[in-house]
């Protein structure tokens, strides 16, 4: 092998010998019982289309080094009230057996066999379906998977599918509600894989050139490009595409927005969740927690919800003189409001409504059955438009 002097384009023009694929060396492949196991456990995992709650599941491939993991993470920040889960792709590579390791550098970390998809696939039906699962840990400097050690990974709003290959696999695509492809220019991706293979992962320059001649662009040309069809959004210049990755975000949550209640009730309207109604959701249902802080976020809880209520009621258009004497538009309510509390649990909302609409008439329904024929009597003491209930 050359000295660390031999020039690049010695090092690009030797790349092109003969090497082997990311097919095992003993040319095993997985058994048939393996296989049909794999089979039984993908068929008796619900797919999306029947889940309820299921999380949203993007893919992001593109070439090696596209800034896949940045869009990620930007995705991830702007949905920061949202639970997300990143799951890499580079994390299910096969461990290399001792042969294979011998000849490290002849192995193409690039090809799909190099992935074991089925654990892929059976990760991402089991996140779908609410599990948690255990992400296997890579270590690229041994080739090895950890055997004392993974990360895991809990069922969320959003699962994210990165890597190289994720659109190559049909079934894999198949659990994919959005399909995003990475497109950045091949010089660009070169160089900064330099830059990471050399300071991340412990590899020389002449190495990460052997290799990406050899390997990841053939590998690229072969099975990452022709998957670029599948995508449904194409981001160019990657995570330096801040218009593509806001459109994106607006568009998960638009998704995200479309509670199961608004499919079954069109006129339902669901609050957005955020940091701080999830913060006081997480007080009340603490059982240590004191009376007077129960009933302190409880009453915030429901303001909020009676504010939000009152700005679905119709409006009209009203100007008035300001002190200055300008004429300001605005708008009023088109009718007088009025409550109605459904006993008993109404109730505990009526100085919500009494704290945003100032003098407020609530009047009290009581819903209660006639006997055990289950026929609801209503027990009306007060006529008015807006019934408030827990």
């Amino acid at each position: 092998m050359p000295e660390e002097t031999t020039s690049i384009d010695y090092v690009m023009e030797a790349a092109s010998g003969p090497h082997f694929s990311g097919l095992r060396l003993d040319g095993r492949m997985p058994s048939s019982a393996t296989a049909a196991a794999a089979s039984s456990s993908a068929d008796s995992t619900l797919t999306p289309d029947f889940l309820p709650n299921q999380p949203f599941v993007i893919g992001v491939s593109g070439g090696t080094a596209s800034g896949k993991t940045t869009v990620c993470d930007m995705i991830i920040q702007q949905l920061h009230d949202h639970r997300v889960v990143l799951v890499n792709q580079d994390s299910f590579y096969r461990g290399l057996n001792p042969e294979e390791l011998e000849r490290v550098h002849e192995y193409n970390f690039d090809h799909p066999d190099a992935f074991d998809t089925e654990q892929l696939l059976e990760c991402t039906m089991k996140l779908i379906s609410g599990q948690g699962v255990h992400v296997p840990i890579y270590d690229f400097k041994k080739h090895q998977r950890s055997s004392d050690s993974f990360r895991q990974v809990n069922a969320s709003d959003v699962i994210i599918l990165e890597g190289i290959l994720v659109f190559h696999d049909q079934r894999v695509r198949d659990l994919m509600n959005m399909k995003i492809f990475v497109d950045t220019d091949a010089d660009v991706r070169l160089a900064r894989r330099i830059r990471r293979d050399t300071m991340e992962r412990g590899r020389d320059i002449n190495s990460v050139l052997e290799q990406y001649a050899k390997f990841v662009k053939p590998a690229f040309d072969d099975f990452v490009l022709p998957s670029k069809k599948y995508a449904d959004v194409i981001i160019p210049r990657g995570g330096d595409n801040h218009v593509a990755i806001d459109l994106i975000v607006q568009h998960i949550r638009t998704k995200l927005g479309q509670h199961d209640l608004c499919k079954i009730y069109p006129n339902a309207y669901v609050i957005q969740s955020t940091f701080q109604i999830r913060g006081m959701h997480t007080l009340i249902r603490d059982r240590d927690i004191s009376k007077h802080d129960f009933v302190f976020y409880s009453d915030r809880l429901i303001r909020l919800v009676v504010e939000h209520g009152l700005g679905h009621l119709p409006f009209t258009e009203k100007q008035v003189v300001t002190p200055t004497g300008s004429v300001y538009t605005g708008v009023d309510f088109c009718k007088k409001l009025c409550g109605v509390s459904i006993v008993r649990s109404g109730e505990s909302m009526e100085n919500a409504l009494r704290a945003c609409c100032k003098g407020i008439k609530i009047g009290k329904i009581l819903i209660h059955r006639d006997g055990d024929n289950g026929k609801q009597v209503n027990d009306l003491f007060g006529t008015h438009e807006v019934d408030i209930d827990v």
